[in-house]
């Protein structure tokens, strides 16, 4: 089981039995979810709970034995699961989480065909909606409200910079280590993205001051290297994406602007490179994305561009 992953600890003898087979299986999935696909513990630990249930609902017990699985149990399965919640993003879940674990399956050398042609996903037209970003009179709200907050306004103040200026996820935040800044050059180092590169951004100045004062005024002695560490017990420990998600939602709740993730300060800094005409491309090396087509829901934002599109209405003037 990788580090990183945490399973309930078990309630007496007999509940460690019934969930031992279960809990090698997910063992050696979590592993190859980590060592040959690359994914994130966030990501595993979604898959992981969907397969945990399905074969819990299967085997119970028992050794798991895929090849007692049939496509009926996986349509129960899915059945019951939607049952207790029908929505488009839990079914989606559902279906990615059971493809992926078949997938390994597969290349344990089981025949699991059957089983992938009975998991359909909701129809889902990945370009079909704008970004949600901020207006500038709601980014002006959101910084200007780190003014009122009670705790350690400094470091909120300092990550929503980092999101907005670098256009930074929670957990790349969380992971800024105090190395990573070349004050001199005005630059920093990403480690560990979600896309498995090292990638040196420059540095904005009001960023830099906002770590800055962070670091001299609030930040509280620690051995870790981390920028951003817990101010509470365990006091100087590094901060989790988990609690730069909820610094920015409380921020939100705040300022009074009606949005709730981390993620629009990303669409917005985005935004603003589409209005400063910068290239999809351009847009998705700073974004750090894998792949240029994650790019291109940006592209429904370039009014001046787009406006060259559309052919002459029939019939209007030309």
């Amino acid at each position: 089981m990788s580090k990183d992953t945490q399973w309930p600890a078990p309630v007496g003898q007999s509940a460690s039995i019934s969930i031992r087979h279960v809990d090698e299986e997910l063992q050696d999935y979590d592993t190859y979810l980590r060592d040959l696909r690359g994914l994130s513990p966030g990501s595993r630990q979604r898959s992981l709970g969907v397969v945990r249930r399905l074969l819990r609902q299967k085997f119970g017990d028992g050794v798991v034995d895929i090849a007692r699985l049939h496509p009926d149990d996986v349509r129960q399965f899915l059945a019951d699961q939607l049952a207790a919640r029908r929505t488009p993003s839990n079914a989606s879940l559902l279906a990615s989480g059971l493809r992926s674990y078949l997938r390994y399956r597969s290349t344990c050398g089981d025949a699991v065909s059957p089983l992938a042609a009975v998991i359909s996903s909701p129809a889902h037209w990945k370009l079909a909606v704008l970004p949600r970003a901020l207006t500038v009179e709601e980014v002006e709200q959101l910084l200007s409200s780190f003014r009122f907050a009670r705790r350690w306004p400094k470091r909120g103040y300092a990550m929503v910079r980092c999101a907005l200026d670098l256009g930074l996820r929670s957990g790349e935040i969380a992971r800024l280590k105090i190395d990573d800044i070349d004050w001199q050059a005005g630059t920093v180092t990403l480690r560990g993205t979600k896309s498995f590169r090292q990638d040196i951004l420059p540095l904005p100045v009001e960023t830099g001051q906002a770590i800055a004062d962070y670091l001299q005024h609030e930040r509280p002695p620690s051995a870790s290297s981390a920028i951003f560490v817990r101010p509470q017990a365990p006091r100087g420990e590094p901060c989790t994406a988990v609690a730069v998600q909820k610094i920015i939602t409380r921020a939100y709740r705040r300022s009074g602007i009606p949005h709730s993730g981390s993620h629009a300060l990303r669409h917005t800094f985005a935004c603003r490179l589409v209005e400063h005409g910068c290239s999809l491309k351009e847009v998705a090396d700073l974004l750090h994305h894998r792949s240029l087509t994650t790019a291109q829901i940006y592209a429904k934002l370039d009014t001046p561009q787009l406006s060259t599109v559309p052919l002459p209405w029939p019939g209007g003037e030309s």
